[in-house]
């Protein structure tokens, strides 16, 4: 299974120059805490992610210093140049780059930089629980069939 399949490609977004607050609200209005800072590309109407802004990065970066919320914009306070992870990359690859960088998420991009979705922790493990039920399953079937051959 590749990250594209895994992904959520309805991704929240957000540009740099947006107001801080502006962002808050999406936050608010979306029940998010996480949105991916994007640019267009040029001559295309594809979003290239630049930056992550969290919920967390708000607190620490303005509430957490007593900072005018209202003098800030997002490219401020975002992280600047994300780590993102390739469409077609394993799941390995992204938890391992989850791991190295201490994220839950991370932008999924396309062959051209292109945004194409978030890739979340959840994400990754409600598809391993699906796959250990799978698995759980054939276990099961495997106990019935050679029960009833042994009847």
């Amino acid at each position: 299974m590749n990250l594209r399949e895994l992904c959520k490609p309805a991704v929240v977004t957000i540009r740099e120059y947006d107001e801080l607050t502006k962002a808050a609200q999406v936050m608010r209005e979306r029940h998010v805490g996480y949105l991916v800072v994007v640019e267009p590309k040029p001559l295309d109407a594809r979003l290239k992610p630049i930056g992550v802004l969290t919920d967390r990065d708000i607190v620490v970066a303005v509430v957490a210093k007593n900072v005018d919320i209202r003098s800030l914009r997002v490219g401020d306070v975002m992280t600047r140049q994300p780590v993102t992870v390739d469409e077609e990359k394993s799941v390995g690859h992204a938890l391992s780059e989850m791991r190295r960088i201490g994220v839950r998420r991370l932008p999924v991009t396309g062959t051209s930089g292109e945004l194409v979705g978030v890739l979340a922790l959840d994400d990754i493990i409600d598809a391993l629980a699906k796959e250990l039920t799978g698995v759980s399953g054939s276990i099961h079937s495997e106990l019935r069939m050679e029960g009833a051959l042994r009847q």
